[in-house]
C-alpha cells in the first residue's frame, strides 16, 4: 500500500518541479525579449594613454546596433547619445538588421556625425541575417554560407558607407590614416570583417619624417576580435584597440558570464576592457556587447546592450 499512495505524490512532485521550470524559462525569455534589450546602458571606462600634457579626450565606442525597422526606442536612444559630446565616435559595425534600414540608421546617426568619426564594417552590413538554430553557436564560429549553402542577401553597403562619409565619417576598411583631434595627432588602422576572413593589414599612417617621434597615439578598429587580429595589432604597437561583434555573449549566466563570443576569443573576454599581449607588448582592448540582437535572435539575458565612454588622459612623463 505504501508504494501505491507514494507515486502520486512523486508525480506530482515532478510534474510541479517540470512547470515551475517551463514557468521560470519562458519568464526569461519574456524578459530577455521584452525588458532586457531595450534596457541600453552606457559603460564607462578610463585609460590614460594620451601623450604626456595631453587635455582628457572622449571617445564614443559604437557597435552591432542591428537596426530593424520599427525600432524606435534604439533609434532615440540613439539620438541622445550626442548630448554626450564625445571628442570622438568609433562604429565597429553591423549596423544592421534589415534591408530597409539604412535610412532610419543614418538619421538615428545624424546628431552624432557632427562629431569627427571613424568606422569598419561587419558582416551584417552585407548581408542580411538568416534564421539559424542558436545552437550552433556552441559548434564554433559561425561563417557565411551556412550550412544550408543558401546564398546570403547582400545589404546595400555602398549607400550605408556612403552615408557615414557624407557625415564626415572616416571609412577605416583595410586602410590607415591620420588624423588630428584637440591637438593630438591620431593614427589609425582599420580592418574589413575577419568573421568573413576580409581582414587586409595596412599597416599605420605614413607621412614626414620623424613622424613615430613626435606625439601620437596608434588605434586599431575592428569587427570581430579574432585573435590573430589581436596579435597582429599588439605586436604592431597599437596603444587601443576597438571591437564588437561578441554582443557580450549576448545570453549569459549570471555570476559566471558569456557562454559563447561568436569567434575564438575566449568567452571571459566577450565584453569589457582587458590587456592583450603578444610579442612582448600589451594592448587594451575595449569589446563592447553591442547595442542589438541579431533580428532572428531578438533577447538578451544578464547582458544589457551598451555603448561605451571611454575617457583617454595622459601618460605620466617620466
Amino acid at each position: 500500500m505504501s508504494r501505491t499512495s507514494t507515486t502520486p505524490s512523486r508525480l506530482a512532485t515532478l510534474g510541479a518541479a517540470a512547470g515551475f521550470a517551463v514557468a521560470a524559462g519562458a519568464t526569461a525569455v519574456a524578459y530577455g525579449t521584452f525588458i532586457e534589450r531595450h534596457w541600453f546602458a552606457l559603460r564607462e571606462e578610463s585609460l590614460a594613454i594620451l601623450p604626456p600634457g595631453s587635455a582628457p579626450f572622449t571617445v564614443l565606442h559604437l557597435s552591432d546596433i542591428h537596426l530593424s525597422l520599427g525600432q524606435h526606442k534604439k533609434t532615440e536612444w540613439l539620438k541622445g547619445l550626442a548630448a554626450l559630446k564625445p571628442d570622438l565616435v568609433v562604429n565597429t559595425g553591423d549596423n544592421l538588421s534589415h534591408p530597409q534600414a539604412i535610412a532610419p540608421l543614418l538619421d538615428a546617426l545624424g546628431p552624432l556625425m557632427e562629431f569627427p568619426g571613424v568606422f569598419v564594417p561587419g558582416s551584417n552590413d552585407y548581408f542580411a541575417p538568416r534564421i539559424k538554430n542558436p545552437l550552433t553557436y556552441f559548434s564554433g564560429p559561425s561563417k557565411l554560407p551556412n550550412e544550408n549553402k543558401r546564398l546570403p542577401v547582400p545589404l546595400d553597403t555602398e549607400t550605408l558607407h556612403a552615408g557615414f562619409g557624407q557625415g564626415g565619417w572616416v571609412n577605416l576598411t583595410n586602410r590607415a590614416q591620420s588624423i588630428p583631434l584637440k591637438g593630438i595627432r591620431f593614427d589609425f588602422s582599420g580592418v574589413d570583417d575577419p568573421h568573413l576572413n576580409r581582414e587586409r593589414y595596412a599597416g599605420w599612417p605614413k607621412g614626414a619624417a620623424g613622424q613615430n617621434s613626435a606625439p601620437h597615439v596608434k588605434v586599431a578598429v575592428v569587427h570581430a576580435p579574432y585573435q590573430r587580429v589581436l596579435d597582429h595589432f599588439t605586436a604592431d604597437g597599437a596603444d587601443l584597440l576597438l571591437a564588437g561583434h561578441t554582443h557580450g555573449g549576448q545570453v549569459c549566466v549570471p555570476g559566471y558570464g558569456a557562454l559563447v563570443s561568436n569567434c575564438d576569443l575566449p568567452t571571459w573576454r566577450a565584453k569589457g576592457l582587458h590587456d592583450w599581449e603578444s610579442q612582448g607588448r600589451t594592448t587594451p582592448v575595449n569589446v563592447s556587447a553591442g547595442i542589438g540582437t541579431s533580428r532572428t535572435a531578438p533577447f538578451r539575458f544578464a547582458c544589457r546592450p551598451e555603448a561605451v565612454v571611454l575617457t583617454l588622459t595622459a601618460k605620466t612623463a617620466p
